[in-house]
């Protein structure tokens, strides 16, 4: 009797010690912010896609690799361009500069985003349907941080 030994492939992960690729936990958290900033849960965000929350979870920590289909659903769901995903991604995680890839805006720290106040201004300003409203209250945003940027 013949013994037939089948590898199996690393497709969700990103390193032969069984790490998630950086690409992936990139994407992953990119994903977990626009829910946050939404107000969704993983729930919901499952529900939305024909998942269960523990498959969202992984993909937000990367330990599932999304396909091309999914990332196009979660843009679609998260009403985001796909190449959301990947914006500010630095270029140790993505192995050097991405020709292509959206650069991170001068003067924007990400981790910035992890301040609650940044939620709640983001979520307050999407409440406004006022088109008028809203370009005043950007302009108004803009204003406030030139004067403080040049008092500093």
């Amino acid at each position: 009797m013949t013994t037939i030994v089948v590898k199996r492939r690393r497709g969700s992960r990103g390193s032969p010690d069984g790490k998630p690729n950086p690409i992936d936990i990139h994407v992953g958290s990119r994903v977990r912010l626009r829910r946050t900033l939404l107000g969704m849960s993983q729930e919901k965000l499952g529900e939305a896609i024909g998942l269960t929350f523990q498959q969202v979870q992984k993909y937000e920590r990367g330990a599932n690799r999304i396909g091309a289909s999914r990332l196009f659903e979660l843009s679609r769901v998260l009403d985001v361009p796909v190449s959301f995903f990947f914006d500010d991604m630095n270029a140790e995680t993505s192995g050097g500069r991405v020709p292509g890839m959206s650069e991170a805006t001068p003067g924007f720290d990400s981790k910035d985003l992890s301040k609650r106040e940044i939620l709640e201004l983001a979520r307050a300003f999407d409440r406004i349907k006022d088109e008028k409203v809203r370009k005043s209250v950007l302009e108004l945003t803009k204003s406030l941080s030139r004067t403080v940027s040049e008092a500093s």
